[in-house]
């Protein structure tokens, strides 16, 4: 049985994800492609066909499309509370008690369109709408190997009005506990203070995340943002998480926060600079979501988190790796499960394992996320000889070695190999790599080639036979979906990689999951005392992480790099 996942019902982070007989083949973000960042408006037409050539399938073979978002009915309490909450904005509220989403039979439209003009077929294939945060749920749980009941998280924006999913996984079975509906929302809480912070949503979130060690979360009381008494809460609609007049607006932008929210705390903060107050904003809003969330963790799920200790974790907050350190630990959390694309991207994966479940065809456990497309040197030599600034390169034999070299001698490079990563984690096929040993190497990847804010943390990738000393833990971390406290005897060895509070996002590397990654730290090992390598995107700041060789040497050359490896073809700007 083949199913196809298709993503962006909310108009961001478009994907598709392809499933035959329960194995996925292939996943990837349309943005990747496109070259455009979140893809925003779009639906994954690029991505499908990747999906399709990847798995040496004909569109006319998926037998189920599932899409992540779904009808809500009349009877659900999720209409009439977004209309009594948004009783100041009455052309929304009366649209949501007598249309209903309507951006559900858009969504549909467009899809039925999609799937025609790719070949599959609207009229043909069985389509399943898939509620949004059901598909969050699926991407976790069915993706976590976890045999045993387990506790299920799902935070983000909104879907179709769900913004929170407390519930638990049992043979298979998604059990619903209890869902919190828009305006009453943690990511979007967060996504306001991000956009006050001067940040965009969907990326800034992130650096606040990176900002708010730097600050004291107890010099400022953000707790008028939101009443909560763990077992509910409910999001200050006067000051956040607004809409129409009570917005903020500048430059005829309208923000998430309303100018009650300037007029408590401020101007909106402008530049890149960690300054006072606004490091403590972001220390107080981190410190927030994390109290709210571990309170309703532990009313809703702590039973069965006693029961069994497995936590399953996806929606954009999931990807709160603070938060996530501190739900590891709670007591009696044995494992938390965080899907590595958490955020709507991740939904065609959710999406299409629930139907699959659902048509009584298990998926497997995920392994990596080395789910896109892959070049041959012979790709790469050829991007180089159509390249308008003509590299030299050459083919060398032992890739991980001479790569490893050049790190040791302090060089950031430039490492394109096997399958691109889906989600947003560079994990070693799509990354700038350096050694964190080698002191100034962050800052000038920073200012010099990634050109964001200088204050933004570099995370480690590790070997798993070093992991267990450095993080003094043997949860299992592939994803970097968590931090953790680092040892002190290795803080000085691996200066790099440490945040500012002593942790670090850690992506544990194994032999079996990326060989010629693994090969690459050991090489670095040899060189320099540590099984440890600092690792970030392969992109620029504003723009997707890069997918082709093409986009590789444009990045490469438009930027301060000085090496890149794209398989075993070595680019160098500089004689050598």
């Amino acid at each position: 049985m083949i199913v196809l996942g298709l993503s962006g019902a909310v108009s961001h982070d478009a994907s598709a994800a392809l499933y035959i007989d329960g194995k996925l083949i292939a996943a990837a973000e349309e943005e990747r492609f496109l070259r455009d960042k979140h893809a925003k408006g779009k639906l994954p037409r690029e991505a499908a066909k990747f999906c399709f050539e990847q798995a040496g399938i004909s569109p006319d073979q998926v037998d189920i499309v599932a899409f992540p978002f779904a009808e809500i009915g009349l009877d659900s309490p999720a209409r009439w509370h977004y209309a009594k909450r948004y009783w100041y904005a009455p052309d929304r509220s009366l649209t949501a008690l007598f249309n209903g989403n309507r951006r559900y039979h858009r969504n549909h439209e467009q899809v039925m369109a999609l799937l025609d003009e790719l070949g599959v077929g609207s009229q043909r294939v069985k389509f399943v709408p898939v509620e949004h945060h059901l598909a969050h749920a699926s991407s976790a749980y069915h993706l976590s190997g976890f045999k045993e009941k387990c506790a299920i998280i799902g935070i983000d924006g909104k879907g179709e009005y769900a913004t929170t999913f407390f519930g638990y996984g049992e043979n298979g079975k998604i059990h619903k506990i209890k869902e919190f509906y828009d305006p009453d929302s943690l990511g979007g809480l967060y996504g306001a203070i991000t956009e006050f912070l001067g940040f965009d949503m969907l990326d800034g979130e992130f650096k606040v995340m990176g900002m708010a060690p730097y600050g004291d979360p107890n010099r400022f009381d953000f707790s008028r943002l939101i009443e909560h008494n763990g077992e509910d809460f409910r999001v200050n609609t006067e000051l956040v998480n607004c809409v129409g007049w009570r917005r903020y607006k500048e430059n005829g932008k309208g923000y998430y926060f309303s100018p009650k929210l300037i007029e408590w705390l401020g101007p909106k903060r402008q530049g890149d600079e960690i300054d006072d107050p606004y490091i403590d904003y972001a220390a107080s809003i981190q410190a927030l979501l994390e109290k709210v969330a571990l309170e309703l963790i532990e009313y809703y799920l702590g039973d069965i988190i006693r029961e069994t200790g497995k936590v399953c974790f996806a929606g954009g907050v999931a990807l709160n790796v603070k938060l996530n350190q501190r739900i590891i630990a709670m007591e009696n959390v044995k494992e938390l499960f965080v899907q590595p694309a958490a955020s709507d991207a991740g939904t065609a994966i959710g999406a299409a394992s629930y139907a699959s479940v659902e048509a009584s065809v298990p998926v497997e456990k995920m392994e990596h996320v080395y789910l896109g497309p892959s070049y041959t040197n012979e790709q790469c030599i050829e991007a180089c000889e159509k390249h308008e600034k003509q590299p030299k390169w050459e083919r060398v034999d032992n890739g991980p070695e001479v790569a490893a070299k050049l790190l040791a001698d302090g060089n950031p490079l430039a490492w394109f190999q096997g399958r691109m990563e889906f989600g947003p984690r560079s994990l070693g096929c799509r990354s700038i790599l350096g050694s964190p040993s080698h002191s100034g190497v962050a800052d000038r990847i920073n200012a010099q080639i990634k050109y964001r804010e200088r204050w933004r943390p570099f995370c480690p990738s590790m070997l798993d036979r070093v992991a267990p000393e450095i993080l003094q833990t043997d949860h299992p971390s592939p994803y970097m979906t968590f931090t953790f406290d680092v040892a002190e005897e290795w803080k000085a060895r691996i200066p790099e990689v440490v945040h500012e509070d002593g942790t670090a996002r850690a992506q544990i590397v194994t032999r079996d999951t990326n060989p010629r990654y693994y090969a690459l730290i050991e090489e670095l090992e040899k060189l320099t005392g540590n099984g440890v390598i600092l690792n970030t995107s392969l992109n620029r700041r504003g723009e997707p992480m890069v997918c082709s060789p093409e986009d590789a040497l444009n990045m490469f050359y438009g930027c301060d790099l000085e090496y890149l490896m794209m398989e075993d073809i070595l680019i160098r700007k500089v004689e050598g």
